[in-house]
């Protein structure tokens, strides 16, 4: 694929909203700028940066907040910035976006989406593919390639793979949201989609739907517990919502 055309995908998919927006950068080479690979050392220091942020919004200091729930919340912050871009793709231009998380490159800004820049080459698709197939190879080169790389790197921080496969599945379920709502000419192939991802491995038993049709994880993020007294509020999808 040109860059022409990468740049014409990167454009359409960053107006679905801030959590899609990537750039991209030659294989090999490194972007312009503040940019850092994955790293056990830039880890440490998203999961510290959400500990203080999450503590200052409680108005705590940053030894209140558990350090297993600051690293659930960044790993849902970072899942949800590899399924965003990689769904939008898939439902617009039938491309699997699964580069490898070594590949990856992110700036370390904390309250917002973790800016992201990819490979240029990763841009490569041909004819919109079906809902089965596209979910098949994101299910085995994304969900089971880096973001698998991304939830084996936060056993460090003691964060259960319950929860962190909890997490991938609420950040595919709230990327299909945020499409939804943006383009609701793609909500049928999107949902399809996304409801096929969630019913293949690694993600099968992870969520469930509801009887009114909502979808609900099987696990906690753990964020209320960043509140004073452990005692916040829980999230729309969480296992302990009633």
């Amino acid at each position: 694929m040109t860059s022409t055309t990468a740049s014409a995908v990167i454009e359409e998919i960053a107006a679905l909203g801030p959590f899609f927006a990537v750039q991209a950068h030659p294989p090999g080479t490194e972007p312009y700028g503040p940019w850092r690979p994955m790293s056990r050392l830039l880890l440490e220091s998203r999961v510290t940066g959400t500990r203080d942020w999450l503590a200052a919004a409680g108005g705590q200091p940053p030894d209140a907040v558990e350090t297993r729930v600051a690293a659930s919340v960044a790993h849902l912050g970072l899942a949800a910035r590899l399924v965003s871009p990689a769904l939008a793709a898939a439902v617009l231009h039938g491309m699997v976006i699964a580069p490898g998380l070594a590949d990856l490159r992110f700036q370390t800004a904390i309250g917002g989406p973790a800016p992201l820049s990819l490979p240029d080459d990763v841009f490569v698709g041909g004819p919109a593919a079906a809902p089965t197939r596209l979910a098949n190879e994101l299910s085995g080169r994304l969900l089971d390639g880096p973001l698998r790389e991304l939830a084996d790197a936060m056993k460090a921080f003691s964060v259960s793979r319950h929860i962190l496969r909890g997490n991938t599945a609420s950040a595919v379920n709230g990327a299909a949201t945020m499409m939804t709502a943006a383009r609701p000419d793609l909500a049928v192939r999107t949902r399809t989609i996304t409801a096929l991802l969630l019913a293949r491995p690694p993600l099968r038993d992870a969520s469930v739907t509801t009887p009114d049709g909502a979808f609900r994880r099987r696990s906690c993020c753990l964020i209320y517990r960043a509140a004073p007294g452990g005692k916040g509020a829980l999230c729309g999808d969480c296992a302990l919502s009633r």
